[in-house]
């Protein structure tokens, strides 16, 4: 069942599209004040577990944390960051009495789960302006599948985007692409894309290619493509502000760009210097903005990334002047110390009162709307891309989101960096922003920032092979972290060739969910709500409805302790080729892992479709599957991947394992 209680003038974000009904006074699940803003209370029992919130640091269960939801540029993010670079705003609360509850409001929101009061839930926001969803159901699972539902279905990429990805900030060149593309052929490493990052625009201007460097780009894509290899360009937020720049000189004629309170054009810094923001929240102006895509799709690229969108904000001319009147005042007074020079955050400075957006509901000021700013970019292209090929899907994500944008591309969980750390949030993120919409998500394996080891990349990577986006990424200043760059080659090859056997499952799990409203990442505890042991799991997960993983993400370990609910069979795929499968009691377990296995567990009754080893995608035989597992049956979904024929009755058949 779901409510919903609506305070004050809420902004029609359009993150739900499902049907609820209209409550009278407050939820009797917790106490709200509108004294000061907007605030809702609620306790908790001391067995109560929290879930939700997507891209969030720390845990599954979010207890004992703040999480405040305000998209950020959070480089180099550890467990004490507060915000990152999406906003979530949903959680259930798991226990007694178990609740969801989404809060539809636009800008800075924080949730205290237990942080000032270890027995007490506190969300609250500056403006009494939001409609408040509540969800009753039997349990967590089913909370979150009625949400799924009031929120609309998942972005359903074409099947190419559930191959390998490489990217790295810093390949500038035809030759630079060519050679990563030799590496993987070269050494057999399966591989269905290259990344392109800011450096092949021209100047860094979005929907440009630097015509010197790539005199025939639609002849280099066509090239890539006959290799097996999509070619993914980045797409940023920020269009420079240039004279003579078609997409500049067009959108301020229109009126297309986010304004300063006088009306005039809004002016600020990113990758090229002086920029102007689109504004996106306009009906208009995302049309137009969107529609600019096709410059590339007619070049026959068939994915983007987008990013910089929450919005990143290098500097204004306003946060110049200031600096430069404070650092004087310093200087007279006798004042300065070195770190005055240190610039403070976006969200500190003040540079989202400086602009607006012409909204639907009216003239807004960005602080008031921030998070949806990254989703609205992505519905642009979403929105433009079913224009200009309405049959044909292509690859969308985004570095920022607010709940809604699920529904137009993925996400990718930002700028990471090469720590274990990241590998158990990586893992814990999937089924958090699962429940909250996002399916097509992934990590930039091996780490973004920093510089990665043979044995964390092998590590990561082995949980790469789940997850719908698989994707090397690094900055341009971190070590060469390409498969073929660390010694022991055969063992990256190994574990690619796994995720290429299993893309059958992986893609048939994932068009199920996203057809059914479901999720493929799943914590324990909702699938064995009775099994008080699972809800403390915190580092494995269900896959689909037979499979659970646990990767091992521990620097030098040389296997793991598990937990399994019911007896399971562990299965590892090893480097020979061969498959290791031992039958396991309900329990706890060490199983050991070499640093070149692939773990995962098939449930008891279960058993999964498993492929021949590929290069790419499209050389994926799904007309030879050979079953692994116990003896069962398997409904399996499989489509050309191209086109948008979902429910043709014939994209299902069973599979039987005797």
């Amino acid at each position: 069942m779901i409510s919903k209680h609506t305070y004050g003038n809420p902004f029609p974000t359009e993150a739900v599209v499902g049907e609820a009904s209209q409550a009278q006074g407050d939820p009797s699940c917790g106490e709200v004040s509108l004294e000061e803003g907007f605030r809702f209370s609620c306790r908790m029992g001391a067995d109560d577990a929290v879930y939700g919130l997507g891209e969030a640091s720390r845990g599954l269960n979010k207890r004992g944390y703040r999480y405040v939801n305000s998209c950020t540029d959070a480089t180099s993010h550890s467990e004490t960051a507060f915000s990152l670079y999406s906003a979530h705003n949903f959680v259930v609360v798991a226990g007694k009495e178990t609740f969801g509850l989404f809060f539809d409001y636009p800008a800075q929101i924080t949730f205290d789960i237990g942080y000032t009061r270890m027995d007490t839930m506190t969300v609250a926001c500056a403006r009494a302006d939001l409609d408040l969803y509540v969800i009753t159901g039997e349990g967590p699972y089913d909370v979150v599948r009625q949400f799924r539902k009031l929120i609309g279905p998942s972005y359903i990429p074409p099947k190419f985007a559930f191959g390998f990805g490489q990217s790295r900030w810093g390949y500038k060149t035809p030759e630079d692409f060519a050679n990563v593309a030799d590496g993987y052929r070269n050494n057999k490493l399966p591989l269905d894309m290259l990344y392109m990052d800011i450096d092949y625009m021209q100047d860094y201007k979005d929907f440009t290619v630097n015509e010197e460097v790539f005199p025939d780009f639609p002849a280099f894509v066509a090239e890539m493509k006959r290799r097996g290899i999509r070619l993914v360009p980045i797409i940023d937020a920020g269009v420079k502000a240039e004279k003579g720049y078609s997409i500049c000189d067009e959108g301020i004629e229109k009126g297309y760009f986010c304004t300063r309170a006088d009306g005039s054009t809004f002016v600020a810094a990113v990758w090229p210097g002086d920029s102007h923001f689109p504004d996106v929240l306009n009906p208009e102006a995302r049309a137009w903005f969107g529609s600019k895509y096709q410059i590339l799709t007619d070049a026959g690229i068939e994915g983007f990334w987008n990013d910089m969108n929450e919005p990143t904000i290098f500097y204004t001319p306003e946060l110049t002047a200031q600096t430069r009147a404070n650092l004087e005042k310093a200087f007279q007074d006798g004042a300065y110390t070195p770190d005055m020079l240190r610039k403070p955050k976006t969200e500190d400075r003040g540079d989202y009162e400086r602009f607006y957006h012409k909204t639907i509901a009216g003239v807004k000021r960005h602080d008031e709307v921030h998070n949806l700013y990254g989703y609205n970019m992505t519905r642009a292209a979403g929105e433009a891309l079913a224009r200009i090929d309405p049959d044909k899907r292509f690859l969308l994500f985004s570095r920022s989101s607010y709940i809604g944008m699920h529904r137009y591309g993925g996400i990718w969980t930002g700028d990471n960096c090469s720590w274990w750390s990241h590998i158990l949030l990586n893992l814990r993120m999937m089924a958090s922003l699962n429940m909250c919409g996002f399916l097509y998500t992934g990590a930039d394996l091996g780490g973004f920032g920093g510089n990665a080891t043979c044995d964390l990349l092998l590590r990561w990577m082995a949980l790469g092979v789940f997850t719908p986006l698989m994707r090397n990424h690094a900055a341009w200043d971190t070590r060469r972290q390409e498969c073929y760059q660390f010694e022991n080659t055969e063992d990256f090859r190994h574990i690619l060739e796994v995720r290429y056997r299993l893309i059958p499952y992986i893609y048939s799990e994932y068009m199920k969910a996203a057809l059914n409203d479901d999720l493929i990442f799943k914590p324990l505890a909702f699938v064995y709500p009775e099994d008080r042991m699972s809800a403390q799991v915190e580092d494995q997960l269900m896959m689909g409805s037979e499979i659970m993983i646990a990767p091992v993400y521990t620097q030098n370990a040389r296997g793991r302790y598990v937990y399994l609910p019911e007896e399971m069979e562990f299965v590892k795929f090893l480097p020979c080729g061969k498959i290791s499968r031992e039958v396991l009691p309900a329990g706890h377990h060490y199983v050991e892992i070499a640093l070149n296995e692939v773990p995962l567990f098939i449930r008891k009754g279960k058993c999964i479709p498993l492929a021949g080893p590929a290069e790419t995608v499209d050389a994926i035989d799904t007309e030879h599957l050979t079953m692994l597992g116990y003896s069962g049956e398997y409904e399996f979904y499989d489509d050309d991947g191209v086109h948008k024929d979902y429910t043709d009755p014939r994209n299902y058949k069973v599979l039987r394992n005797i």
